[in-house]
């Protein structure tokens, strides 16, 4: 069974690294250029903050942590854990596969960085949230094309990415909810 999903996820990476179209060409590069050092979600949090108005702010700061979180998590903690080669360089046509990293492929930290970004502003800005989900979704997809990732690495990415949206939701809110039961420390009238 573990064999057929193997064979499976190569026929996937082959065939989504095959796809040859001028958006593919040109716009999935520059988007994960962007993404590189997660440089896109922080100019998109500075132009959240600086256009956003108070709710563009809480969502550039909510995004920016629940990445980082997600960053914590798919880097430093899962790729660790799990050391799973890239998909190999014979089933990828194309002039990527050098540039593919050396780090395990398991799980996609893009994939999970972005994911993370993308739904904690859409908690709390629909109108961001919607913005840039549509880049999200390009570094996903980026991830597979370039053949840097098989696709259960982009799914575990995006599962961190959920799971770390939901965790630092959850953590705001407790803590949030921890200070407001807490006894006042009012200085008592002179």
């Amino acid at each position: 069974m573990l064999d057929d999903a193997h064979r499976w996820e190569r026929q996937q990476v082959r065939r989504i690294a095959s796809w040859d179209s001028p958006w593919v060409r040109h716009g999935l590069p520059v988007v994960e250029s962007a993404a590189e050092r997660t440089r896109l979600w922080w100019g998109a949090a500075a132009l959240m903050a600086s256009l956003g108005g108070p709710a563009g702010r809480t969502a550039a700061v909510r995004g920016l942590v629940s990445m980082g979180v997600a960053e914590l998590l798919s880097n430093t903690v899962a790729k660790q854990l799990v050391r799973r080669r890239r998909p190999p360089a014979h089933l990828l046509h194309h002039a990527n596969v050098q540039r593919r990293p050396a780090s395990s492929s398991f799980p996609s930290g893009h994939t999970a960085a972005a994911t993370a970004f993308a739904t904690a502003v859409a908690r709390h800005s629909p109108w961001w949230g919607a913005a840039v989900a549509v880049p999200a979704t390009m570094v996903a997809v980026e991830r597979l094309h370039t053949g840097a990732h098989y696709p259960s690495d982009v799914t575990a990415g995006t599962a961190i990415g959920l799971a770390s949206t939901w965790l630092t939701h959850h953590t705001h809110w407790l803590s949030a909810s921890l200070r407001s039961n807490l006894p006042s420390r009012r200085c008592p009238p002179a």
